[in-house]
Order: C-alpha cells, then structure tokens, then sequence
C-alpha cells in the first residue's frame, strides 16, 4: 500500500440527531465536534439526521403490514366492481 495517498481511518461517533442513539465506529470522516464517550476518551462527533434508532422499517413504528398479498388484493378490489357492472346489466 502506498504512503501518504490514503485517508486516516480512525475512530468517531455518529449520533442521531432526532434520538439518543450514537455509535462509535471507524470512519475516514472527521469533524472538529468532539464528544466524550463510554470509555471516558473523546471522539469526533459526527451528527446524522437518520439512523436505526430513528428509522422507521428499523424501529418497527409507523410500519404496515399486508394481511393479504397483492394478487388477492386486486382479486378482491376488481371483482366487486365487474359483479355491479353485471347486475347493473341485468336489471337494464
């Protein structure tokens, strides 16, 4: 690998802006926020506006599940419509 081409890999915490979750992992990002972490050292603090703990399809809030599949779905939307079209020209 050559020298002086690569960027510093070191350690910083990403925190979610929008909860208190934060993370310290190793990153070629840097910043001149710094904040004081679990192991008592201090990091550079990088500020995200999403993350897992904020995430909804992570955190399982305002999430919908499907009862049914989309076949079925469109079974059920398309075939009520098709039996009033053919009562409507039944009674005509």
């Amino acid at each position: 690998m050559k020298k002086e081409i690569h960027p510093d890999y070191n350690y910083v915490v990403f925190k979610d802006a929008s909860s208190d979750f934060a993370i310290l992992t190793r990153s070629t990002k840097s910043s001149e926020d710094k904040i004081k972490w679990e192991d008592g050292k201090e990091y550079p603090l990088i500020t995200v506006e999403i993350s897992s703990g904020s995430h909804s399809l992570y955190t399982g809030r305002d999430k919908s599940y499907e009862k049914e599949g989309r076949v079925e779905r469109f079974r059920k939307k398309y075939s009520t419509k098709k039996k009033e079209e053919e009562t409507t020209e039944d009674t005509e």
